[in-house]
């Protein structure tokens, strides 16, 4: 396996990890698709907030396609109906989140792994071979050496938390720092330090050297995500204009 950096999904839920590379990087944040899906998402999150009309999401076509697939589910169709106008475009923002396409900062690659079917038995090919492909799982990783931090429902405009990161003496080597899709959390990719213990020491460490591990956000729940501990993690692409910094150099 080639020696990348880090890996570049393009949907968190089908396709494989591959390495991605500065080219791809630059495509994928440079995305008209990435940048309306963000957009769009903070402008309904803010309507929604402030009351104000709806109808210029409503009436688009892909909305209502969504609507319409969630209402048919078995299960979850009821439940859909009986949402508000808000709520649905809400949900629907969510969904386009979860479609961006996605960076693997933890993992420079994953080793090849046997596809299961649905009773958890190896699928074959033609020739009675298993098929295999390269799955984002924990057993099958290989580490990059990067880790990921990240805060959300921010009180604060994230830019300046980021500041914090370029004061004299900051520990840490920061490799890519931009808002998330939300507008209100933000997302930093550093060299972990060994010294310090594993990527979840790491992001403690780094969590109190940003003043950020006692905050809580708008939400009432503390700012700092810590599921960010699974180095398999996904992060969702930002739009260009959403980064604050990047060192090709080294994150590539």
């Amino acid at each position: 396996m080639n020696n990348y950096r880090f890996c570049f999904q393009e949907n968190q839920f089908w396709g494989e990890p591959v390495p991605c590379t500065l080219a791809l990087f630059n495509q994928t944040v440079d995305s008209g698709i990435v940048s309306w899906k963000i957009a769009t998402r903070q402008a309904v999150a803010d309507a929604v907030a402030k009351g104000c009309d709806l109808r210029p999401w409503t009436y688009r076509s892909d909305y209502q396609q969504f609507c319409l697939r969630q209402e048919l589910k078995p299960r979850a169709g009821e439940t859909f109906r009986q949402k508000s106008e808000p709520e649905k475009l809400l949900q629907w923002t969510e969904a386009l989140k979860e479609s961006l396409p996605c960076f693997i900062f933890g993992a420079s690659g994953f080793d090849l792994m046997p596809v299961m079917d649905k009773l958890n038995n190896p699928v074959v090919d033609e020739q009675g071979k298993p098929v295999m492909r390269r799955r984002r799982k924990l057993e099958a990783i290989h580490l990059s050496g990067l880790f990921m931090f990240d805060a959300d429902k921010l009180t604060i405009d994230p830019y300046e938390v980021f500041l914090r990161t370029q004061v004299a003496g900051f520990p840490w080597r920061l490799l890519l720092a931009h808002k998330t899709s939300s507008g209100k959390g933000l997302r930093l990719v550093c060299e972990a330090r060994p010294e310090l213990g594993n990527i979840a020491d790491n992001q403690i460490c780094l969590g109190r050297e940003l003043h950020l591990m006692s905050v809580v956000g708008t939400t009432g729940k503390p700012v700092v995500d810590d599921s960010c501990i699974d180095a398999s993690r996904i992060s969702y692409a930002p739009r260009r204009q959403d980064i604050y910094y990047i060192n090709e150099d080294n994150l590539f």
